[in-house]
Formats: structure tokens, C-alpha cells, sequence
């Protein structure tokens, strides 16, 4: 796939994603059938998978086996449906449309889609426990003390207890990096590096330059967000657009403009490119997964 235009490369991984996740969830055929058809439901079908196309882009910097980092892509894509389920109820944003269809409790029950992210959840960890050919076991207890740092108090669901307690609360904006930065940032973060340890051992600095890079493009991932929220339709998004200004939630753009906050993610892109510069060829993957970051449209 090295010789692939970028398109053909990234559509690729999003069909192998999907067969992959396909194969990896509990069939809607085996008991108990409505937990397992609205698992399903919430994962497949939807999404730019772009966690997964960060594990197999960092997995070709070290020779990575395509089905290890199909099953890595998986776990982290389950963590991130089972978020999105969580986040669309009503005791959270309360919203009724995520990837153009009726969320999860909204086509189910509010007690099913608890119960999928939850299940959504364990099912991710079982697939990083299981025994992958060519990986270490130290390795892999790696990757699951990874997984369970990004997903946890310290990543992702501490970042979403941050930002549900500063609705309609002025942050500035070290304090609104600090929330993203786990909220979103910490699993994209997690899928850079994780897809990284499914081959060749990186040296120290390897490492840093790696994780630089997963930073700032995960920070950015965020910012792009904001800015699509405030200029796209809910059409093109498939979720409602508009919502955190109608929730009166801080963003980037509320605290720095439009223009500000595009300068902003421009900025971190260009230090995304910059911590890859010692990688040479090998990187140019993750630059164009930076480039499709900051340039997309939903």
C-alpha cells in the first residue's frame, strides 16, 4: 500500500475496518440479541474511522502485522462508539442524530444504549488481550495500560466530566486545551502509539517525536470540530450542528473567533509536520492523515 494515493489508501483501511469490526462484534443472531443488534448498530455503518487510520499509519513506521492493527483499530473504534452513545443521552448532550441516523438510545432505549457502551467497552479490552501474532506480551500490556489511560479519569471520560461542568462557564484557554486534550485528544493519542507498538521497537526519542505528533494533531482534531460546528450543516456533519453554541459550551471558536481558531489549527498542524521531520518517507501516512484532519468537512 506504501505506492497508494492517500485516497485509495485511507478508503482501503475504512472497508478493512469495517469487516474487521464486522467480524469482531457479537453477532445480532446470538442472545441477548437487542444489546447485541443495538451494538452493531452504534459502531458499524458510520464514522471516518480515523483513529484506526491513525493505528495503520503509525504501523507502517514499524512494520506492523495488518491484522494486529485491525484488531487494535477495533478496540480503539468500540471505545469511541461507546463514548459517542454515552455522550447523545439525555442526562449528557441529550442529542437525537450521531453519523445521519437516530442515535443509539433515541432507535433503541436510553437502558440499552447504557448498556452497549458499556459492553462496547469490556468487548474493546478483551480484543487488546487476546494473544496477537508476533507481539510480546509485554507489549500487549502496554497497549491495554494505554487503552485503559486514554479511555479513563485521566483521558477521555475525565475530559468529558470537565466539560459538562463548564457549561455556560468562562474557560480560558489553557484550561480548554487541558479539557480536549483528554477529551478527544487522548485516545487519538493512544491510537498513534498503540499502533506503534504492534512492530519494530522504537528508540526514546523515536518515542517523543511520535507522541508530539499525536498531541498536536489530536488538539487540532478538536479545533477543527468547533470550527465545523459553527460553518457546517447538520447534513453534511450527520449530527446536529450547532449544539455547543446552543448549550452555551465553550469552544474555540467562542473564545477566539473564527479566524483566530483557524490560525490556531493551521499552527498545530505545521507542528504535527514538524515532529515527523526524523522519520522521513516512512511518516508521510500520518502527514497526510494530519493534512485530512485540518482540511475535512465533517
Amino acid at each position: 500500500m506504501a505506492n497508494e494515493t492517500f485516497i485509495g489508501w485511507m478508503t482501503f483501511i475504512q472497508q478493512y475496518m469495517e469487516s474487521a469490526l464486522e467480524r469482531l462484534l457479537p453477532s445480532a443472531d446470538c442472545a441477548p440479541h437487542k444489546l447485541h443488534e443495538a451494538m452493531r448498530y452504534a459502531t458499524l455503518e458510520g464514522g471516518k474511522r480515523v483513529r484506526p487510520l491513525l493505528v495503520f499509519a503509525a504501523g507502517e513506521l514499524v512494520g506492523a502485522e495488518q491484522d494486529n492493527l485491525a484488531r487494535i483499530g477495533a478496540a480503539l473504534e468500540m471505545i469511541h462508539a461507546y463514548s459517542l452513545v454515552h455522550d447523545d443521552m439525555p442526562c449528557m448532550d441529550d442529542d437525537v442524530l450521531r453519523r445521519g441516523k437516530p442515535t443509539c438510545h433515541i432507535a433503541y432505549d436510553e437502558a440499552t444504549a447504557l448498556l452497549v457502551g458499556d459492553a462496547l467497552q469490556t468487548r474493546a479490552f478483551e480484543l487488546i488481550a487476546q494473544a496477537m501474532p508476533g507481539i510480546a506480551a509485554a507489549s500487549q500490556m502496554e497497549m491495554v495500560r494505554a487503552l485503559a489511560h486514554a479511555s479513563g479519569h485521566a483521558g477521555m471520560a475525565g475530559g468529558q466530566a470537565i466539560d459538562l461542568a463548564s457549561v455556560g462557564q468562562p474557560l480560558t484557554l489553557p484550561e480548554l486545551e487541558f479539557m480536549h486534550m483528554l477529551k478527544t485528544g487522548a485516545l487519538i493519542r493512544a491510537a498513534v502509539m498503540m499502533g506503534a507498538m504492534a512492530g519494530r521497537e522504537l528508540n526514546a526519542q523515536e518515542k517523543e517525536a511520535l507522541d508530539a505528533f499525536a498531541k498536536r494533531i489530536g488538539l487540532a482534531f478538536q479545533v477543527v470540530d468547533d470550527i465545523l460546528d459553527c460553518e457546517a450543516d447538520t447534513a453534511t456533519l450527520g449530527k446536529t450542528a450547532g449544539k455547543d453554541a446552543a448549550h452555551d459550551k465553550p469552544t474555540y471558536v467562542s473564545l477566539l473567533g473564527l479566524a483566530e481558531a483557524k490560525r490556531m489549527a493551521k499552527d498545530l498542524h505545521d507542528q504535527a509536520f514538524a515532529a515527523l521531520e526524523g522519520f522521513g518517507p516512512q511518516a508521510d501516512r500520518l502527514k497526510q492523515l494530519a493534512d485530512y484532519i485540518v482540511a475535512r468537512s465533517f
